[in-house]
């Protein structure tokens, strides 16, 4: 039974947990000065960057 329930919640958790982030970057890529939007997406690939190092830190 509980196995049955995680199969269905699971999945359902993990899109409207999706859907949500989505609106909120939207809504806040939006609403933000057009500066904004250019710094920080020029600063994501150096994001990315640091949370792989970090990753990869804790799993040794």
């Amino acid at each position: 039974m509980l196995d049955t329930l995680l199969t269905l919640v699971l999945p359902l958790a993990l899109c409207l947990a999706v859907a949500c982030l989505t609106v909120v970057c939207v809504v806040a890529l939006s609403q933000a000065r057009r500066t904004d939007t250019v710094e920080v997406v020029r600063a994501l690939p150096e994001l990315a960057a640091v949370f792989l190092r970090f990753h990869r830190q804790r799993r040794r």
